[in-house]
């Protein structure tokens, strides 16, 4: 009976072990000490996303505030256009009213075949009457920059679709309401091979202060109570992809970073345009400054342009920007 309880016993802590292991992928930050100073060309970054996120999100814009949302949709699609791409509208009907996600596609187009395609993505709605400056004007912006900085590379054999997603936020949200879910299931149905997406989600808040970071159990034994790090997230089946992204982002950014897999029904970890690719078996991941677990101005009605941290905001943009590089090759 006694060797028949400690086997169960020495089962269970395998298992959790495994678990563990599995969960755990980048729980330290190798860099250490002050940044580094901006170069040139990420203080010209730092104002161009701030005027990205004051347009967009200097006051709230969903279903609720229809008028502002398409006048957040109408400034993506012009500041694209400007760029001398194509964006491209996916209208649907939501509550009556026709939303879109928006997107350019970098690349040979479609139906001509790639070896390998990746999505970047942010939503560009914001949580009920907050403005969301963070949640996720932040987000947007980056992606917005992260097109000006591709526009011009040349891709033979991948694809990089870049795409702002109307409706993460309430009651759409992990619905089939959701943008993201209404791309993710048309990349399904196209065959389109994505080999990892990534959803920019609230990545404008940090803090140096010891006991400023908090998290879901049991995370908050493994990884850093100071909020001063980017975070990449992702849900079972992405771990490859994770790892391999914050390994890429550590390598050639000098900016704290942790990463980690868990289950959705942990708080947090699904919530995110990244839970649709999931649903339909792509590998994705969130990158994040962690939202609530941070920043007390989520989803509140202060989450205002002025709030954000632009610097950090352009040395993540940045980093992702390297990061995509070194795949896209």
């Amino acid at each position: 009976m006694a060797t028949t309880v400690l086997i169960a016993i020495s089962a269970v802590f395998a298992m959790i072990s495994l678990a563990v292991g599995y969960s755990i992928v980048f729980p330290r930050q190798p860099f250490k000490g002050p940044l580094p100073p901006l170069t040139a060309e990420e203080r010209d970054l730092a104002g161009r996303l701030k005027t990205h996120v004051r347009a967009i999100a200097s006051k709230s814009h969903n279903v609720q505030h229809y008028k502002a949302l398409l006048a957040a949709a109408d400034y993506i699609e012009r500041t694209l256009a400007g760029l001398g791409l194509e964006p491209v509208s996916q209208v649907y009907e939501v509550a009556g009213r026709s939303v879109r996600n928006i997107e350019v596609v970098l690349g040979p187009a479609p139906p001509k075949r790639v070896d390998a395609t990746y999505v970047i993505g942010g939503h560009y709605d914001s949580p009920d009457d907050s403005p969301g400056a963070n949640d996720n004007g932040t987000g947007t912006a980056a992606v917005l920059e992260l097109a000006r900085l591709f526009k011009d590379v040349k891709l033979r054999r991948t694809r990089l679709r870049l795409v702002l997603f109307v409706n993460e936020e309430r009651p759409y949200g992990k619905t089939p309401d959701m943008g993201s879910w209404r791309h993710a299931r048309l990349m399904k149905e196209v065959g389109e091979p994505i080999a990892g997406m990534m959803s920019l989600e609230t990545i404008g808040y940090f803090s140096d202060e010891p006991g400023s970071q908090s998290y879901p159990k049991p995370f908050n034994l493994a990884f850093p109570t100071t909020g001063n790090f980017v975070a990449f997230v992702g849900l079972p089946g992405s771990r490859r992809f994770l790892r391999r992204t914050v390994y890429s982002f550590r390598s050639h950014t000098a900016f704290p970073a942790i990463g980690g897999v868990a289950p959705g029904f942990l708080p947090g970890i699904d919530l995110s345009d990244h839970w649709s690719y999931n649903q339909f078996g792509f590998p994705a991941i969130m990158v994040t400054d962690t939202a609530p677990f941070r920043n007390p101005r989520y989803h509140e009605l202060d989450d205002l342009p002025d709030t954000v941290d632009y610097e950090s905001l352009a040395r993540i943009t940045m980093g992702l920007a390297r990061v995509m590089r070194a795949m896209l090759d």
